[in-house]
């Protein structure tokens, strides 16, 4: 099992801004998504949600770029393990690349299928019947995603932080901007 050694390898700064940048959506939406409505129904209630629908849809224009950038632009670095734990990492990230998907497609059904008026401005546009069973399981299927996304990535975290902490292998240098 080879250790990432320190060096000044490093991802490309559009790579690093466009991670950070995914991670700090997906901790504001999601907190927005465990706490929004505990909000009174009206007026705030309304703007929280609408700005969980308008991030969502960044966060999708973000998820796209990040991908089409990474396939063609991005810096390609080795390894930092090898063996299993290569494995594990490489799952891992196609996990959260396809949480991550997950949630902006269900969530943007979710949104559609409700019609949803952001801000009082302009509304998605509705699909489909408006059944509330139809609704509350496309929600379902849209936390559930979620709360998957957050457990994966927690551990994803933590495993970058027992490189650089507990491994002492500089790994989170490849990715500070």
């Amino acid at each position: 099992m080879s250790r990432f050694v320190e060096t000044d390898e490093h991802y490309d700064p559009t790579t690093v801004w466009l991670h950070w940048i995914t991670v700090a959506l997906v901790i504001v939406l999601w907190g927005i998504g465990q706490t929004g409505d505990l909000f009174p129904r009206g007026p705030l209630r309304t703007g929280v949600w609408s700005t969980h629908v308008v991030l969502g849809f960044l966060t999708a224009f973000v998820i796209v770029t990040r991908v089409a950038w990474r396939a063609h632009f991005g810096r390609v670095l080795p390894p930092a393990d090898s063996g299993t734990l290569y494995t594990i990492a490489r799952l891992t990230h196609l996990a959260l690349y396809i949480l991550l998907g997950l949630v902006v497609v269900a969530g943007i059904i979710d949104a559609s299928y409700r019609g949803f008026n952001i801000f009082g401005l302009w509304s998605v546009p509705q699909f489909g019947s408006g059944d509330p069973a139809t609704r509350h399981s496309i929600n379902e299927w849209h936390e559930f995603a979620a709360n998957a996304l957050v457990v994966v990535a927690g551990v994803h975290a933590l495993a970058a932080l027992g490189h650089q902490y507990v491994w002492r292998d500089h790994l989170l240098d490849r990715m500070r901007p």
